[in-house]
């Protein structure tokens, strides 16, 4: 494989891979098992597959790769399986296949059980597309989000938001486009007396040739909390953090950890917690209207409802930079945590998911 992240950490261990190829074949043969999670959207391959023993998930710090490895271990963790996401530098993670950990069932110092204090009175939250495919450990019980959380999740069909939309005279794959999905998705939130709602956003790239960014971030900025792709647990954390503090929150990807710092990114923010913002394209497609934030330095802290409502984690952090890497979602920060060993065996090894939400400083937005 020409990856220079794999040539990488085989320079360092010494010695070659044996690949196996996308397909699997030969894999369960193997004595040394490796899963390369090269990028995002790739989760919902390991719906169909049956691994057996420890699954052991290599993810480098671009192209959502970890992002994704976490998505999958909470499916293999949460499927009664052992999962291990090996990520880092080549040579740090050339040590840990040299060292050979299994891994292992423990508790976590991080994830909590939820408790009564986490309830939403009630609140009526859209659900426009359903989940997006490679969420796959983040089903939701609508029943006992009612229940549990006072959260009422309602199915809003996307041809419903893409209908609205394609009324507006615009060109749709432009600015406009974009000012059209967020008119569009405020109609959906006063005709359904939504609190808040999260969108299978991908799915606009076809059907309209746009992405949800803006409009997502201009309803957070709002008060009307907003999420994309479709993410029901994320939906929730994003009720408890505008709970907590006032503001949605910054719903992003894990993309790196480095040291004590922790990387993670995403192509929407909500106005209200940024300085200042730019437009941008979307990373994935390279189209659409996305958000290039600068977010406060400051206290902040990463929260996460897990899929089955039963637990949460909460982990205190300081924001220390903004960064603008290509081969990320366009608003980037760097947060600094202590006790990194244990923050990092959160997410390499029992992870609730891959978005998580970011709530701490806010800052008024200038364009």
């Amino acid at each position: 494989m020409e990856d220079p992240f794999v040539r990488g950490i085989e320079k360092a261990l010494g010695e070659r891979f044996a690949y196996c190829g996308e397909d699997f074949s030969g894999y369960e043969g193997a004595d040394e098992r490796l899963i390369y999670v090269r990028t995002g959207g790739t989760e919902g391959i390991f719906k169909s597959l049956h691994l057996n023993g420890e699954v052991r998930l290599l993810a480098s710090g671009q192209s959502n790769s970890l992002a994704a490895a976490m998505e999958i271990l909470s499916f293999v963790n949460a499927s009664g399986g052992r999962g291990k996401i090996y990520h880092g530098s080549p040579a740090a993670i050339a040590r840990q296949l040299r060292a050979n950990e299994s891994a292992s069932a423990r508790e976590c110092r991080w994830i909590k059980p939820i408790g009564p204090e986490v309830n939403f009175d009630g609140a009526r939250l859209g659900v426009i597309g359903r989940p997006s495919d490679w969420l796959i450990a983040s089903d939701v019980d609508y029943a006992k989000a009612a229940e549990r959380l006072g959260a009422h999740l309602i199915d809003i069909d996307i041809r419903e938001l893409v209908d609205k939309v394609k009324k507006y005279p615009c060109d749709l794959r432009s600015f406009a486009g974009s000012e059209a999905i967020y008119s569009a998705l405020t109609e959906i939130v006063r005709e359904h007396s939504l609190d808040g709602l999260t969108l299978r956003c991908f799915d606009l790239l076809d059907t309209l040739g746009n992405t949800g960014c803006l409009a997502l971030a201009r309803l957070n900025a709002e008060g009307t909390v907003a999420g994309c792709e479709g993410d029901i647990p994320t939906l929730l954390t994003m009720m408890l953090a505008k709970k907590r503090t006032g503001q949605s929150g910054f719903q992003c990807n894990l993309s790196r950890i480095s040291g004590n710092e922790l990387l993670f990114a995403h192509c929407t923010v909500p106005l209200t917690m940024v300085t200042s913002f730019r437009y941008a394209t979307h990373f994935e497609s390279g189209i659409g209207t996305a958000i290039k934030g600068e977010m406060p330095e400051g206290p902040v802290s990463i929260i996460k409802i897990s899929p089955d409502l039963e637990h949460m984690v909460e982990i205190p952090a300081e924001l220390v930079r903004n960064t603008a890497e290509a081969n990320l979602c366009r608003t980037q920060v760097v947060l600094r945590v202590d006790d990194i060993d244990s923050v990092a065996d959160y997410f390499l090894s029992a992870s609730l998911a891959n978005h998580h939400v970011i709530c701490g400083p806010n800052g008024p937005a200038k364009p």
